[in-house]
């Protein structure tokens, strides 16, 4: 069945996979970005390669009217949505927490958290049945930082994606009679760009060789996790935190 998706972070990373892994499933996807408007836009053109419809949306998740603006666009252009996945997020460079402004930590959970609890009000308004909605699946992207800690690193990060946990576990609750299922993935030690932006770009390869399967995980494995979740195979999940992590 096809299906409209919103893809937040969508032009990078592990967002960039599930938005190409969705249009080749022929769904049409609302591709999110902030700033690499050109990466967004190549992944409208792949989809369009793929017979898939695709919209490219600017947006700061941190900005409430940015984020109801992508909503409306999505909408306007593709139709109701049938699934928001939950992805747009940062990392600032490695710091003990004695280190950390105030001013790094604030827009860490400006993004990762409040960001992230925008975006799942604005899915479920329009996706509740006693709104008007269809129903649906927000996936929300957590990370294994937020069992494991990232002491010595970035707890900011690591508990920005607590609160994640949290959300899933009681939004799935507040929104299983109204045909919303309720998500989380929990991705381990991940090749994408997002460690860079770190200061570490080997940082992937250097701690994903002590996880149990030796080696970090793509981009391309947390987009198949994604799309179950949000397809019809997963029609009776709900509340779960799957972790993706190679065993770490």
């Amino acid at each position: 069945m096809s299906k409209t998706i919103l893809v937040t972070g969508g032009s990078r990373g592990i967002g960039r996979a599930v938005c190409l892994l969705a249009a080749r499933r022929g769904w049409s996807v609302g591709v999110n970005y902030v700033h690499d408007k050109e990466a967004a836009e190549a992944i409208v053109a792949s989809a369009a390669r793929e017979g898939a419809r695709a919209l490219a949306i600017p947006g700061d998740v941190a900005e409430e009217s940015d984020v109801i603006a992508m909503f409306e666009k999505t909408a306007e252009t593709l139709g109701p949505l049938d699934g928001v996945v939950v992805n747009a997020g940062i990392v600032a460079p490695a710091a003990r927490l004695i280190e950390m402004s105030v001013e790094r930590m604030r827009r860490i959970f400006d993004v990762n958290t409040l960001g992230a609890y925008v975006t799942a009000r604005e899915a479920a308004r329009r996706m509740m049945t006693s709104q008007g909605g269809r129903g649906g699946s927000i996936v929300l992207m957590s990370s294994a930082a937020a069992r494991l800690g990232s002491p010595d690193l970035y707890v900011d990060y690591a508990g920005s994606k607590g609160a994640i946990d949290t959300l899933t576990i009681g939004l799935a609750q507040e929104l299983g009679r109204e045909g919303v299922r309720v998500n989380a993935i929990r991705p381990g030690m991940i090749e994408t760009d997002i460690h860079a932006s770190g200061g570490e770009p080997g940082r992937a390869h250097r701690v994903g060789a002590t996880a149990p399967m030796g080696r970090p995980g793509r981009a391309e494995e947390i987009a198949e996790a994604v799309v179950w979740l949000l397809s019809d195979a997963a029609s009776y999940t709900t509340g779960a935190i799957l972790d993706v992590s190679g065993g770490r």
